[in-house]
């Protein structure tokens, strides 16, 4: 018998090696690209849910009416009309659906991070004056109606409610949804009960510039509609609600949007849909499901990281007067801008503003942005 050669067994061994390094490395970048098409899928799954999933129900089930499953229509209708208060009451929570991996997907796709700066008490309840509102408000839905940044664990014993329009709890099968992940309506109906009615560790999640805000959406630019708006102050006033300045660096940055200027027939008629519907329809896009290179409706893949700042603590007033809530509001517009400029630069790097240059926070109330007549909250 031949004795084997050393050198031939060791190439051998090289080889088996390097094939199977070979291998590893197909698996893992293989595995790399279906994450990234998880990711994506994910989040478009949900840009579909906010633009067409009322819609397309309440067509769904208009047309069943027509046909053999007409009953399956009725007794929905009739459901409905028993549970349609519902949503003001806070809604239906599921941490099931919270806890859906989709969401942590989601979460991965921008990054989405939630940074907190101060505890806050299990004995108070909350009111989160989320800026800004963006084109959609990523941010403040996967940080606070899902579990994919650890809500609950940064903030034990804390059931954050985010706030959104009523009108989307009109809609069959979107109400349920929306409900699910912890969303109620933004009207004062629904906010006097939570903050009343639901005993303490309620936090409000308010997204305080609405519409008008959104229209002012743009990578790079820190536009913030506050200066006006008072009714979540007056509300934090009549329940004794603590202010929690939020922020989210990066909301601006995931879609591009067409900017009509003042006066113009575009802006005019955004104006209209947000006086009368309570919605200002914008022209965006964003990149395209296959490719980063055309347009569509996933948002860029740009990192949001929403930042809790330090409450204010508010004191209960039944009958607030106007000097009471322009007081506790020029405390919340100017003493915790500095706290969040300070976490700013550790979360957003100064010229590390994404597609758009460096942004900067305004700190006093004169410097925001003068805002439209918010409807959906109580004026003060």
């Amino acid at each position: 018998m031949l004795g084997a050669d050393p050198n031939s067994q060791l190439s051998t061994g090289s080889s088996i090696l390097s094939a199977l390094q070979d291998l590893f490395s197909i698996t893992w970048l293989n595995r790399s690209k279906v994450e990234k098409q998880l990711q994506v899928i994910s989040v478009l799954q949900w840009v579909l849910s906010f633009l067409v999933l009322g819609v397309a129900c309440s067509a769904i089930l208009m047309y069943t009416f027509c046909t053999d499953c007409w009953l399956i229509a009725v007794l929905y209708f009739t459901w409905l009309a028993f549970d349609w208060n519902t949503p003001k009451k806070g809604g239906r929570r599921s941490q099931w659906v919270r806890n859906w991996a989709v969401w942590r997907y989601f979460r991965d796709y921008f990054p989405i991070q939630l940074v907190k700066t101060h505890n806050l008490l299990t004995t108070r309840n909350y009111i989160f004056g989320y800026h800004p509102h963006g084109i959609m408000g990523l941010g403040a839905f996967c940080n606070f109606s899902t579990e994919a940044t650890e809500v609950s664990k940064k903030f034990p014993g804390i059931r954050p409610y985010l706030a959104t329009l009523a009108g989307n709890f009109r809609m069959p099968v979107l109400r349920e949804y929306l409900m699910s992940g912890g969303i109620c309506p933004v009207n004062r109906d629904t906010i006097d009960y939570l903050l009343s009615k639901n005993g303490s560790g309620n936090a409000i999640i308010i997204v305080v510039g609405g519409a008008a805000e959104s229209l002012s959406s743009m990578p790079g630019k820190n536009a913030v509609t506050l200066r006006n708006r008072k009714g979540f102050v007056k509300l934090a006033l009549r329940h004794g609600a603590d202010l929690v300045p939020t922020y989210s660096f990066g909301e601006n940055e995931v879609y591009k949007q067409v900017i009509f200027e003042e006066g113009s027939w575009g802006r005019w008629v955004q104006k209209k849909f947000q006086k009368y519907i309570g919605f200002a329809p914008c022209i965006f896009h964003g990149r395209g499901l296959f490719s980063s290179d055309t347009w569509g409706l996933v948002p860029y893949s740009k990192p949001i990281t929403t930042v809790v700042g330090e409450p204010i603590t508010i004191p209960k007033l039944e009958h607030p007067t106007q000097q009471d809530i322009d007081l506790y509001h020029a405390m919340y517009s100017g003493g915790p801008g500095e706290a969040l400029r300070q976490a700013q630069d550790q979360v957003w790097p100064p010229g590390d503003g994404g597609s758009g240059g460096e942004l900067s926070l305004p700190l006093r109330a004169s410097s925001w942005e003068e805002p439209a007549t918010n409807r959906f909250l109580p004026s003060s």
